[in-house]
């Protein structure tokens, strides 16, 4: 069943320019350009070109550019694939070629980014608050690591006066976590930096600053 955004591309067409929002891509013939798609299936023969970003690829064919798989990439024999490569699962038949620097999909930050308390009092963070999400490894597996923490610090609900300068999100989760104010400061606000990690090394990017209203 064909559905919007399908589309297939017969073995004498060639494509230059951008595809967007696709749905199924089925390519026999070539695209040069940027492709973003749910799914994108090469087959033999077939070639894509540039900057694709799939949440599925399945290659048979041929591929080469800066490549991002959300979920799947499934190379098979007569496949080959070449470029800037981020993935979340691999899979490599007898055959398939990969000539790429590989790269695992990084964690992606969420939420607000804000707290409340009073002073000297502390507060937990929860996932409304502090998130990262990653489509290989579970809570127990992300670590944020906090620094330039101003007039309070993070730590362990059953330990408040030892700050920590890392934990994972399953600490979040269960409500482990929380922000303690330094009551010597009379400041409005608050906070610190944090960025997370998942278990191959890659990371949410530069560090984001979590602010702390203090009532």
């Amino acid at each position: 069943m064909t559905r919007a955004g399908d589309a297939i591309i017969q073995d004498d067409t060639r494509i230059e320019g951008s595809i967007s929002n696709g749905g199924r891509i089925e390519v026999f013939g070539m695209i040069q350009g940027d492709v973003s798609t749910r799914d994108l299936v090469v087959h033999e023969g077939g070639k894509v070109i540039g900057e694709i970003r799939t949440e599925q690829l399945e290659v048979r064919g041929m591929v080469q550019g800066e490549i991002a798989v959300k979920h799947l990439l499934d190379l098979g024999e007569t496949g080959e694939v070449i470029g800037d490569l981020r993935y979340s699962q691999l899979k490599v038949a007898p055959g398939g070629h990969l000539s790429a620097e590989l790269r695992n999909v990084p964690p992606q930050l969420f939420g607000d980014l804000r707290l409340e308390t009073g002073r000297g009092e502390a507060v937990a963070l929860t996932r409304m608050d502090l998130c990262a999400v990653d489509v290989e490894d579970g809570p127990d597996k992300i670590v944020f690591t906090v620094s330039n923490a101003r007039n309070g610090w993070l730590a362990y609900r059953d330990a408040t006066g030892e700050p920590v300068s890392s934990f994972t999100q399953a600490d979040i989760d269960e409500g482990r976590i929380v922000f303690v104010h330094d009551a010597t400061h009379d400041g409005p606000e608050a906070g610190f930096e944090v960025i997370a990690r998942d278990s191959a090394g890659a990371t949410t990017g530069r560090a984001r600053t979590v602010t702390v209203a203090v009532g």
